[in-house]
């Protein structure tokens, strides 16, 4: 199997969800928003628990406030997303072939012995789920560091996120 093989396509009450499988323990999820505690279930029972000390996890969520507001460089531009008003949705996509390099990339750091990422898509409202990422490695600095290097790969570089406003 080489690491861009699609490996499940199932069609479930909410469409059709696709996962691609890198290997024990290196998993992208697409489809129907998952369970975190699912996926610590399935993690904790993967071949490679035996070495994982810390799983940590990240659920990137949509926020009322837009990303200027919170993000901008400068007071100036700070203000200047303060007065776009309320995000009342997000227009959500991102790269697969990037996130899989990027999967691939995270699973090289020290310790980090289990990666599972969700990605949503499409327009979504304030309080819906952007993003899951789930890392299993053997200390928490490792766990920490892989958790901000995937994730800040996926936001910085991966992911279209247009703000849609009241």
């Amino acid at each position: 199997m080489t690491m861009n093989d699609v490996s499940d396509i199932a069609c479930n009450d909410q469409g059709f969800d696709v996962a691609v499988d890198l290997g024990p323990g290196w998993r992208i999820d697409a489809g129907a928003e998952p369970s975190m505690d699912a996926w610590l279930d399935k993690a904790k029972k993967d071949p490679a628990a035996a070495e994982v000390g810390m799983y940590l996890t990240h659920n990137g969520v949509v926020r009322a406030t837009p990303r200027m507001a919170v993000r901008g460089a400068t007071s100036d531009e700070r203000a200047e997303g303060e007065s776009l008003g309320e995000v009342a949705s997000i227009d959500f996509s991102y790269d697969t072939d990037g996130l899989i390099d990027a999967v691939k990339a995270a699973r090289e750091l020290p310790g980090v012995h289990y990666i599972r990422v969700w990605l949503n898509e499409g327009t979504l409202k304030v309080g819906e789920s952007l993003m899951y990422v789930l890392i299993g490695a053997d200390i928490r600095p490792h766990a920490v560091d892989a958790l901000q290097t995937l994730v800040g790969k996926i936001k910085n570089d991966l992911v279209v996120e247009h703000e849609n406003y009241e």
